[in-house]
């Protein structure tokens, strides 16, 4: 008989979901399907409670809760030690080794494949570095080269445990952000991973709990929370603050302030 562990484990409420099956090819241990027009958790074994199936699901019918369950058994997954050849593999930007046009070289990043429904635009990238200076040497006069480093930076998108959020800093900014401040990249962007939220027309409440995820398994260094002047937009600082001490981080945490009219309103330090 197995003994059951109190240990994170997803939640899938019934009302909300749809049974849309976004879910399922997101969990790569197949915990999911789809059973009577509904997602179901088939086996809490396979459940490995990090949450990659988290951000994928319109209706935020999935929650993580902590309860007692079957611990996680990665022998039980199927196809564990082969290849999966059943799970559609995401398109690399570029054959192995060259650099698509505008100078990155692109490397999917390792186990993280196959996530996203196999959706290329979805899969976890990292840019080699080296291609941003390639970039940088070979633009025009006069033309800002991009700082960015990943793929994808939507936090819907982003696996908790995404390889490029591990020893970096990271810049959690509302959207409008980058559209606002006319220096984003060269003064806040280059260097940190990125990721970008709507608080308004996104649900606040399922970011809040992701963000726990990600400041407790990401090994993240550090966190700015770039936000809009507008009301709205302190939600988002809200969340980031709830989640930083739900998860018990001690990294900084910080707040940067940008008007409607692109003028930096205020930096300081949150934690």
């Amino acid at each position: 008989m197995t003994t059951k562990l109190v240990r994170d484990i997803i939640r899938i409420d019934e009302e909300l979901c749809d049974g849309c099956g976004e879910c399922v090819p997101n969990c790569a241990e197949g915990a999911i399907q789809i059973i009577d027009g509904k997602a179901r958790l088939v086996a809490e074994n396979l459940c490995d409670g990090i949450g990659a199936c988290l951000g994928t699901c319109p209706r935020g019918a999935i929650t993580i809760e902590k309860r007692a369950a079957d611990p996680f058994d990665e022998s039980a997954v199927p196809g564990h030690g082969t290849p999966d050849t059943s799970r559609p593999q995401a398109l690399s930007a570029s054959p192995p080794g060259l650099a698509p046009a505008g100078g990155f070289r692109v490397a999917p990043a390792p186990g993280m494949m196959g996530h996203h429904g196999g959706c290329p635009g979805s899969a976890v990238r990292s840019f080699v570095p080296g291609g941003l200076q390639s970039e940088m040497e070979s633009a025009p006069s006069g033309e800002i080269p991009s700082t960015l480093t990943q793929w994808p930076v939507q936090l819907m998108l982003v696996p908790p445990t995404a390889p490029f959020l591990a020893g970096r800093e990271v810049l959690l900014a509302a959207d409008c952000c980058g559209f606002a401040y006319g220096d984003f990249h060269r003064r806040f962007l280059a260097g940190k991973a990125l990721l970008v939220a709507c608080p308004k027309l996104d649900n606040l409440a399922h970011y809040r709990q992701k963000l726990e995820i990600l400041f407790r398994q990401s090994g993240c260094t550090g966190v700015t929370v770039m936000i809009m002047e507008v009301p709205c937009c302190g939600g988002l600082k809200a969340a980031a603050l709830e989640a930083y001490q739900a998860a018990g981080a001690e990294f900084p945490l910080r707040e940067v302030v940008i008007g409607i009219r692109g003028d930096i309103l205020r930096q300081e330090d949150l934690a």
